[in-house]
């Protein structure tokens, strides 16, 4: 990851908090901590901060709660537009590693590849 953005946002957490975000729409705590192999409080403490910020919202699906970028903050839009030049700017790599994730279960029936 780019150092500049852990500098922006204070910490590597947060960029990576809002990286998953941006590239994948929306996410839950547990999956980011998952993802990138970190402690699960440290992702809720970020997440906590950035919607109190009104960077973030969130809702309740099932029993977790899900973040997404605040669509009515413009500010939290820029913020995204420059989140995926990041991605696109990444080693193919990292995107393999982080953020090419199957996001939903199989359709029954559907062949692998």
């Amino acid at each position: 990851m780019n150092p500049v953005l852990e500098t922006i946002f204070g910490n590597r957490t947060a960029a990576l908090v809002l990286l998953f975000i941006a590239n994948y729409g929306e996410g839950h705590a547990q999956r980011m901590a998952r993802t990138y192999e970190t402690g699960l409080n440290m992702v809720q403490r970020q997440l906590k901060r950035l919607e109190s910020g009104g960077v973030l919202v969130s809702r309740m699906v099932g029993n977790s709660r899900q973040f997404s970028f605040n669509e009515r903050n413009p500010i939290a839009r820029d913020l995204r537009e420059l989140l995926k030049a990041e991605l696109d700017r990444m080693p193919e790599a990292d995107l393999q590693r982080w953020y090419r994730e199957r996001q939903r279960p199989r359709r029954t029936g559907k062949a692998l590849g």
